[in-house]
């Protein structure tokens, strides 16, 4: 469809029954929805002036992750939610394989995928991300092509969220919807934009995120053999009595690659310290019994970490049967354990002893919250953000409490988005 049919589409009941399905029926997302979507389609004509009849909005969400923390690269199990945040764009194909992507709040950049190979001087940057999409999608026999893509996020940069995998999860869609007809399974998509972060952007992250955002919905996902088990779970944390609130805290993860590289190296060497390459292939009593040669070889704090990663593996099991249950307290249970193993064990909470914003806005949650629901850190820690499960009753106390210290927009009240990264008009 043409700008014009794009715009009224928009505005049709159709439109707005599909804009509620994606994003939720808060007060007030529906009008600031279809505002965001139409001035992202006048942005896209005012800019490339394209006069194909294929325009495309595709949407892809940020995810949180419930519990889990720090487990999926060691093949462990992990809860997770997407968001209805998500990164969006109106997208147009090209001809001359290049993608042009205007993005707001950032300077337009455009990527040849003529050339597919990593490029040193891209890591950390969004091109790499495109042109380790493409690559790979290449190299599994997709077709590939270039496209004109005016960009938005509310899945903020270092919020802990997961912007980047909201991002290439996006660019995975956005090529598929193009050129493949939408035919790509969501999973298949996942490991493509993680692919793209691990050998293009050079972080060396888990499949958590992408899978979650490509999804879409609340999932188990359990990654002990080489392809995923995902639960879907149908459960909703309003019709519980709770909000989900993520705390931003001022602290980015934009350098914190090396902190997490570390979480990932530690357990590892306590792998391969038993010749196993991950700690998913290890039973705890193993660990138990060989303690004083583990430390000589690896030292204390692997050993701590990959306690850490035994017990959280059994947690999600236990909060995903406390859920489908409907028990929302042995649920909260296991996310407050969670996030004292994350703080005492795993050892995320800061990056240095004088930055310690996380751990002062946990010790404000419990303070705020009195013993009900539930906090602990959010995504990768170090930085960023925590994750609040707030009674509902309490979400006004619990974000002025919260926005008195971080700032005014600190908080994020968040609802599980049912649909993962998608083709929305």
């Amino acid at each position: 469809m043409n700008y014009i049919e794009l715009s009224r589409q928009l505005r049709s009941p159709e439109g707005m029954a599909r804009l509620s399905h994606i994003y939720g029926r808060q007060e007030g997302m529906l009008v600031q929805q279809m505002g965001r979507f139409g001035a992202l389609i006048k942005l896209h004509e005012d800019l490339f002036h394209a006069d194909e009849e294929d325009l495309s909005i595709i949407s892809s969400p940020g995810r949180s992750e419930i519990i889990g923390n720090h487990t999926d690269h060691n093949n462990g199990k992990v809860l997770a939610a997407a968001v209805n945040l998500d990164t969006l764009a109106v997208v147009t194909k090209r001809a001359d394989m290049l993608v042009k992507v205007v993005s707001e709040g950032y300077a337009p950049f455009e990527v040849n995928l003529r050339t597919l190979q990593p490029q040193e001087n891209e890591q950390g940057t969004s091109s790499a991300l495109i042109r380790g999409v493409a690559q790979r999608m290449q190299q599994l026999g997709f077709a590939i092509g270039g496209f004109s893509a005016a960009v938005t996020s509310d899945v903020l940069s270092g919020s802990g969220l997961s912007s980047s995998a909201a991002f290439e999860v996006m660019v995975c869609c956005v090529e598929d919807t193009l050129y493949n007809a939408g035919t790509m399974d969501q999973v298949l998509r996942a490991k493509i934009s993680q692919y793209a972060e691990n050998v293009h952007f050079g972080k060396p992250s888990g499949l958590m995120d992408q899978i979650t955002s490509s999804v879409g919905g609340m999932i188990g996902i359990d990654f002990k053999e080489e392809e995923p088990l995902i639960d879907p779970l149908h459960f909703g944390f309003q019709q519980a009595g709770y909000a989900l609130v993520v705390v931003g805290t001022g602290g980015s993860h934009d350098d914190l690659t090396a902190e997490y590289a570390a979480i990932r190296q530690e357990m590892h060497a306590v792998a391969g310290f038993f010749g196993e390459s991950v700690l998913r292939k290890l039973r705890p009593e193993q660990l138990f019994a060989n303690l004083q040669p583990l430390r000589a070889s690896v030292g204390d704090r692997p050993i701590l970490r990959a306690i850490h990663y035994f017990n959280e593996n059994a947690r999600v099991s236990r909060a995903l049967a406390a859920l489908k249950d409907n028990d929302v307290a042995r649920f909260l249970e296991q996310v407050k354990a969670s996030g004292h193993s994350s703080w005492e064990l795993l050892q995320n909470m800061y990056a240095s002893s004088r930055d310690q914003a996380l751990a002062l806005a946990l010790a404000l949650a419990q303070e705020l919250l009195q013993g009900e629901g539930a906090c602990r850190v959010h995504g990768g820690g170090f930085a960023g953000t925590t994750l609040n499960f707030v009674p509902l009753a309490k979400v006004e106390h619990f974000v002025k409490g919260m926005n008195a210290v971080f700032g005014a927009k600190s908080c994020m009240v968040l609802d599980v988005r049912q649909e993962g990264a998608c083709k929305v008009f």
